[in-house]
């Protein structure tokens, strides 16, 4: 079984600072760490390699920074780390993203999943996975919590709603969204942060993907940020102290005053 793993390198610290001209993240300087959801991933393919055999690939997009990130995922068990990295992608929305990395997925060629976190925690969207799933025209599954079964070209799984969850049969090749609920993420051993060191991170630039420029990076990007700013501080409340009926009439008549 090959599997995929797509990452994402994020800022650690909510202090992060912004391009006023694209209205990007400046990522480079900035301590990061891989998106939490995506230990999850990195994780879940690992278990699935361990039990099934197969290869584990790990890919993300992002500066020559973004390297740190791969090789922690080969500390984790991965077996091959790719590095999207070209000035081209930069600025790329979600749906520049997930087709910059379905054009790798499909430059690798077989596979049987991909994997993704559900969301990632500097945009919060959730849109990536599911655009990825929509370029490669494969079948896919948001908030997996539970891979039950893989078996004659098919996986059954559980996936969580508001409820409690799902029960779905998919045909593979297909790509999975997974939730913190699916397993407790490994520490790296000894043996894989040596192994990780040495590593070759491979990188490929738009030069070696199939890609139309006009749907990367910030201009390829049909949703832009028009503008950041930080919100207000919100002005204290006020306390209405007095006898309960006396504290509501004040109450009442500062609510008449606003409205």
């Amino acid at each position: 079984m090959n599997i995929i793993v797509c990452i994402k390198q994020v800022p650690e610290t909510t202090d992060v600072k912004i391009n006023p001209e694209t209205n990007t993240l400046i990522r480079e300087g900035v301590k990061s760490i891989i998106n939490p959801f995506d230990m999850y991933a990195i994780e879940e393919a690992v278990l699935l390699k361990e039990k099934f055999g197969g290869k584990t690939t790990v890919i993300t997009m992002g500066p020559p920074q973004a390297q740190e990130a791969l090789r922690e995922a080969i500390s984790l068990g991965v077996d091959e780390a790719i590095l999207l990295s070209d000035r081209a992608f930069a600025g790329s929305d979600t749906w520049a993203t997930s087709y910059t990395l379905a054009s790798a997925i499909k430059k690798i060629g077989q596979y049987d999943l991909v994997i993704c976190g559900k969301q990632a925690s500097d945009g919060d969207t959730a849109q990536v996975g599911p655009g990825i799933a929509v370029w490669l025209n494969i079948p896919q599954v948001a908030y997996v919590k539970k891979v039950e079964d893989i078996k004659d070209n098919k996986a059954i799984v559980e996936s969580m709603t508001e409820e409690g969850y799902d029960i779905i049969e998919t045909p593979l090749p297909a790509l999975f969204t997974v939730v913190k609920e699916i397993n407790t993420p490994r520490l790296p051993s000894l043996k894989g942060m040596m192994r990780a060191k040495k590593a070759e991170i491979i990188t490929w630039t738009k030069n070696e993907l199939d890609v139309d420029n006009d749907k990367i990076g910030l201009k390829g990007s049909p949703t832009q940020v028009v503008k950041i700013f930080t919100p207000p501080k919100r002005a204290g409340g006020q306390i209405f102290q007095g006898e309960t009926p006396e504290a509501v009439e004040k109450l009442v008549n500062a609510i008449k005053d606003v409205v």
